[in-house]
């Protein structure tokens, strides 16, 4: 059976609600006077026409100014005192008002964040300034509103994989649900005009291979990778993926193939973080820069109780606006969030508290908008943070909190009398640790380490369709810092391959801690975080820029493992480099390394790193260190992995049901990345969990995609709960899904699975 598979966006954010200056939509009055001490900035949004409700609203609060129009919105943005508010929410037609947020991580902030800014300081070889000059960057995406102001001197060509021609422009309304991916994603790497991109000289070519709605097929992706290569483009910037945790994905292979070629290929890493394991496709790619997604400076918001000490940490969901509240808000619980409990809800102004399981987040969340909620929290049903997404997206902040946190919530809830609970918003300068939605590694079977590094991706602000601006969350965001940053590095060493490049990032990359300040583990950050001006910079290189020993069974005989490493000298001086292996060793551990490497400048050299390993008395599970490589200007950090016995990866992922291609047939296609003993696909009653029917069940099933078409199902139409299961190696796993079988057959991007609710 022929699939085509589909490449969804990675998920985002929207951070901002009002587009940015310039934006033809926007009728902007004469500059504003400055804000007085106890004055504040809203956006007013309004039901009726715009002119009488801001005629409305002057005659109402007098001592309020106006600032903006917003044609597009039916809005405006009011400069008025802060106390006269609440006042504004009455008059006649104003549907919601919002503050105006200041927003401190815009590409102007993340490029000098990792260096780029600095670095256009330094000259190349011919002594031209490092902006990217010459050097050709693809972007293969949703395509690129080349008329936008900033990317004008960018754009330079591409071709469309969608609608075949030569034309890449953003899908716009009337081709379907409109993108503004690529565009973004184009203005991190080479805007140049209001805001700066990363390279604001670099090249753009743009490769359309995802259309109405971000969508794609691996066809179309791999045709626009080669075609790049076939342009002879230096970078390929990939910010899509999928949920295969698999190195051997046709679209990781294609990547590949492309670094073999001589092109650095960059790609996101995912954003279904914070769990082990959740890397997916091409992201898994061996030779390709997988990028995670960390945090630039931020203002982070945190709940507070009214009266309370207890700060509560919140995790957005893709698909809701960021959490920006300035005064305090009542919040109500509503239970699971079903249609039974929404009845008799007054929510209105509100923020509430739901918690996790019963109903899709998509479905919880709409009824909140539909209720007038100001805000939505979503407490977890097991130990731990999570995050989510909501289909379409919704004009309201969503966030998730803890079980605990949510518990804690509903206890100081129930001390008050009117079942509502006043939280106050606080907010807290933060920086450089990874994002909670970044996928982590390692990769299944390789167990190679990913992401290879970290960049900003968190309220990354860049161009979008019509003039536009907007701040984005996902290492969709993160992996065009780091295209950005191979452009500047290639313009400076046009001789470099792409293994060197990747290793200039790893090897001069900052480790990253958490908000607690705890290290964050190899497979959340690979080598850290980039800075780029390091990178361009250095003078010594040691690839591969992280090691992978394998996978050890404790009933393996002692054995010994050797690995190369290739040390070069970039430097105008001999150095003589030292390896360190780890200090820390555990019991079973010997390493043997080379005592001494002089190298000439200019002079490359392959040495042997050896791991002499006892498995059976090491403890099962993942362990991680790092090497240091010594005597050059700074000391370079070669992080490692091994494991001992078959992790605890999930046996099956990334499973779709759809129609077939006959008359009521239908089809389903998962992934197995360590085979299955046993596999089961069940339908159940979804309110009583009875069991219907088993779909398909097999047994010793090999590693890798599997499909099954089925030309009639004999099940009723209706929705079901499905659980599909695999048992390997002692381990199971699940997927919980809900299908519709019928006519109105949920797509697969519509699927809510476990994590979805």
């Amino acid at each position: 059976m022929n699939s085509l598979r589909t490449a969804f966006l990675l998920g985002m954010t929207l951070v901002l609600f009002v587009v940015c200056l310039p934006n033809p939509y926007a009728l902007a009055v004469e500059k504003p006077r400055q804000l007085a001490e106890d004055e504040t900035v809203v956006i007013v949004l309004t039901n009726r026409d715009l002119e009488t409700t801001i005629k409305d609203v002057e005659r109402s609060i007098p001592s309020g100014e106006l600032r903006m129009t917003f044609r597009l919105l039916n809005g405006f943005s009011f400069q008025l005192p802060e106390e006269e508010v609440e006042k504004l929410t009455t008059v006649s037609g104003v549907e919601r008002v919002d503050h105006v947020m200041t927003y401190e991580a815009t590409i102007n902030e993340s490029a000098p964040f990792i260096g780029a800014e600095q670095v256009r300081g330094m000259l190349d070889e011919e002594g031209v300034h490092l902006t990217g000059k010459g050097v050709k960057v693809a972007v293969i995406d949703t395509g690129i509103d080349y008329t936008h102001p900033d990317l004008q001197s960018s754009y330079k060509g591409g071709y469309d994989f969608v609608d075949y021609d030569d034309d890449p422009m953003e899908t716009i309304a009337s081709q379907g649900p409109p993108t503004l991916h690529g565009t973004h994603v184009s203005g991190i790497i080479a805007a140049n005009g209001q805001v700066k991109g990363v390279a604001p000289e670099a090249e753009i070519y743009a490769y359309r291979a995802l259309g109405p709605g971000g969508q794609g097929t691996t066809e179309q992706v791999i045709a626009a990778i080669e075609k790049a290569v076939e342009d002879g483009v230096d970078v390929i910037n990939l910010s899509l993926g999928n949920t295969v945790n698999g190195p051997d994905w046709p679209t990781s292979l294609a990547l590949d193939a492309a670094v073999e070629e001589g092109v650095v290929a960059v790609t996101s890493n995912g954003n279904s973080g914070p769990n082990m394991w959740t890397v997916g496709s091409p992201g898994t790619s061996k030779k390709a820069i997988s990028v995670g997604a960390s945090a630039p400076p931020l203002n982070t918001p945190y709940l507070t109780a009214f009266g309370e000490e207890n700060e509560i940490s919140l995790y957005p969901f893709s698909g809701g606006l960021p959490w920006a509240f300035k005064r305090d808000l009542p919040m109500i619980d509503v239970g699971y969030g079903t249609e039974k409990e929404w009845e008799g809800v007054d929510a209105e102004g509100k923020v509430v508290l739901i918690k996790r399981g019963m109903v899709p987040f998509t479905e919880k969340v709409m009824h909140a908008v539909a209720a007038k909620a100001r805000g939505v929290i979503i407490y977890n049903n097991t130990p731990g943070p999570f995050t989510g997404m909501i289909e379409g997206g919704v004009n309201i902040p969503v966030v998730s909190i803890t079980r605990e946190d949510g518990e804690f919530l509903l206890e100081q809830l129930e001390l008050q009398k009117n079942k509502e609970l006043t939280l106050r918003t606080i907010y807290r300068k933060e920086e450089d640790f990874v994002a909670l939605f970044s996928s982590r590694g390692p990769v299944t079977h390789t167990w190679d380490v990913k992401p290879d590094v970290v960049a900003p991706g968190v309220s990354i602000d860049s161009t979008i369709p019509n003039n536009g601006y907007l701040g984005l969350n996902g290492t969709s965001m993160a992996a065009p810092h780091v295209a950005g940053a191979a452009a500047l590095i290639k313009q400076a060493h046009p001789e470099w391959t792409p293994e060197q490049v990747k290793a200039a990032l790893m090897n001069t990359a900052k480790k990253l801690v958490d908000q607690e300040g705890v290290p964050h583990e190899i497979h959340e950050q690979g080598a850290g975080r980039i800075q780029v001006d390091k990178a361009v910079a250095a003078t010594s290189l040691v690839y591969p820029g992280a090691l992978s020993f394998g996978k050890w069974s404790k009933d393996d005989l002692r054995e010994k493992r050797p690995v190369t490493l290739t040390i070069e000298n970039h430097d105008t001086v001999k150095r003589t480099y030292h390896i360190s292996p780890p200090f820390d060793v555990p019991d079973g551990v010997e390493w043997a390394v080379p005592f001494a490497i002089t190298l000439k400048p200019g002079e490359a050299k392959e040495v042997t790193v050896e791991m002499d390993l006892m498995p059976s008395v090491l403890a099962a599970g993942i362990h991680q260190g790092e090497i240091v490589v010594q005597g050059g200007k700074e000391d370079i950090v070669v992080p490692y992995v091994f494991f001992i016995e078959e992790p605890d990866y999930p046996r099956v992922m990334a499973f779709h049901f759809e129609h077939g291609d006959k008359p009521n047939s239908y089809r389903y296609e998962l992934y197995l990345p360590g085979g299955a003993e046993e596999l089961s696909i069940d339908f159940y009653d979804p309110d009583t969990f009875e069991f219907v029917a088993t779909l398909d069940k097999k047994v010793e099933v090999p590693r890798g995609m599997l499909q099954n078409e089925f030309e009639e199902l004999d099940l009723k139409d209706g929705i079901y709960r499905v659980l599909v299961t695999a048992i390997q190696d002692g381990h199971q796993d699940t997927i919980e899904t809900f299908i519709m079988i019928g006519e109105e057959l949920l797509p697969p991007k519509a699927q809510e699975d476990e994590e979805s609710k």
